[in-house]
């Protein structure tokens, strides 16, 4: 005999906040060049992922613009295959390999199937270290760049991103530096085969690897990859040039015709290390890290002068930055600018209702839930604790956090890190 549902009465109620949430160890093991490799074997499907992890972010580079250009050059030739043929063997095997470059970090990621691992393994050790930055792929990645940049430019809400990196960290830290058409005109295959040289083919690096992995993904990964040397094990940045714009209120005008203003609202502030770090992403999701947030409460539900607007800390490894982003009406961006500052006057001053909290506590598990289902959201958290010098201890220490997290507690943080003489202040019409 079979249970019956009753469909008339509601399933109970967990709240997210009562789960025991636990993080699936990575597994850690070495190739024969010193290389580690980080591994989570899970998930029902047979695929799985390949992401290579370098020193070769903005922080490694002499030349501005180097860094992302040789992770695009990457994929444009090696000494036996053009571009069209690097493509063409990945796409045959039903795979997929990207590059990609940030402030810190460069990678290379490959998606397989887990039955064709060993066909695409030798195309990503081609790329890794026999790429050949051919002039003529570099002049049209030149050429398209420029072109996508004069129409980003045009945008307020473009310029606003780049120019509040500038006020915060200053137009010569990497964090602050961008691109200009000048810039990339200057770009030579020379400075791409040097920083390919010294931070991929010589330097560390890590790998990460995910899915429903094949009993022998060591031994594949030791013939293809654990056999170069590494000539560099110690990587070091060269030194940065922090510094911050003396001026912590601007206007610009970008296009005279602009409807709207691009607000930019950003205080310094610390990375995950700092003892306050895991308390004020409680603090940030209530102010504007989801969509019941109170900025979004008041000035897009209430007011109505946004579609919508959001705050969150910069993911920086060194130091960083807490921002308020959105965009408003232009004849509403005053309005708009005051209502930000009159939330960080409340929580300042008013205690969170324990209603709300419950809300946002219910909210961060839930995104946490979503973090750990599937073996490639493991493995990216593994590998943001691995790159930042983290264990699981801060895991449990965050869920601990968000269940216990006090009305009192988060107050106290407001007063310390929501005062308005401490932010920066940018609007581009």
């Amino acid at each position: 005999m079979t249970n019956t549902i009753n469909r008339k009465q509601a399933p109970p109620i967990t709240h997210t906040s009562a789960l025991e949430l636990t993080l699936k160890q990575a597994e850690r093991q070495t190739l024969t060049n010193g290389v580690q490799v980080i591994l989570i074997n899970a998930g029902a499907q047979d695929v799985l992922m390949v992401d290579v992890v370098y020193h070769a972010g903005n922080l490694y580079e002499t030349k501005n613009l180097v860094s992302s250009t040789t992770s695009y050059m990457l994929k444009c030739g090696t000494h036996s295959k053009t571009a069209f043929e690097i493509n063409q063997a990945i796409e045959y095997y039903g795979a997929y390999l990207n590059r990609s470059a940030g402030a810190e970090y460069a990678n290379i990621t490959l998606h397989s199937l887990t039955k064709h691992i060993e066909q695409v393994l030798p195309i990503l050790q081609d790329v890794m270290y026999n790429a050949t930055m051919p002039q003529a792929e570099l002049d049209i990645h030149i050429q398209n760049s420029v072109q996508r940049l004069t129409m980003s430019l045009q945008k307020g809400d473009f310029v606003a991103n780049r120019k509040i990196d500038v006020m915060l960290y200053g137009a010569q830290h990497p964090y602050g530096t961008h691109s200009t058409i000048e810039d990339y005109n200057a770009l030579t295959v020379a400075d791409c085969v040097q920083h390919y040289e010294q931070y991929y083919k010589q330097s560390m690096y890590t790998i990460f690897v995910a899915g429903k992995l094949p009993s022998n993904i060591i031994p594949l990964l030791n013939q293809y990859l654990g056999t170069h040397p590494i000539l560099n094990t110690s990587i070091v940045a060269p030194p940065t040039k922090y510094a911050p714009s003396s001026t912590h209120k601007l206007e610009l005008i970008n296009d005279p015709q602009a409807v709207q203003g691009a607000i930019r609202i950003a205080r310094p502030y610390h990375n995950r290390h700092h003892v306050h770090f895991k308390e004020c992403m409680v603090l940030n999701t209530i102010l504007g890290g989801y969509f019941g947030s109170r900025l979004m409460t008041n000035i897009r539900e209430d007011k109505g002068y946004t579609y919508g607007i959001h705050s969150y800390v910069q993911n920086h490894t060194e130091r960083t930055a807490w921002v308020i982003s959105t965009e408003a009406g232009k004849d509403v961006t005053p309005a708009t600018i005051t209502e930000i500052y009159n939330e960080l006057h409340t929580l300042k001053t008013i205690p969170v209702q324990e209603e709300e909290l419950q809300l946002v506590r219910n909210y961060m598990m839930g995104q946490l839930l979503g973090d750990l289902d599937g073996p490639f959201q493991l493995i990216n958290r593994w590998k943001t604790y691995y790159l930042n010098g983290l264990t699981e201890a801060y895991f449990n220490d965050y869920v601990h956090t968000i269940k216990t997290i006090t009305p009192a507690r988060i107050q106290e943080l407001a007063n310390i890190y929501l005062n308005k003489e401490d932010f920066y202040e940018l609007v581009v019409y």
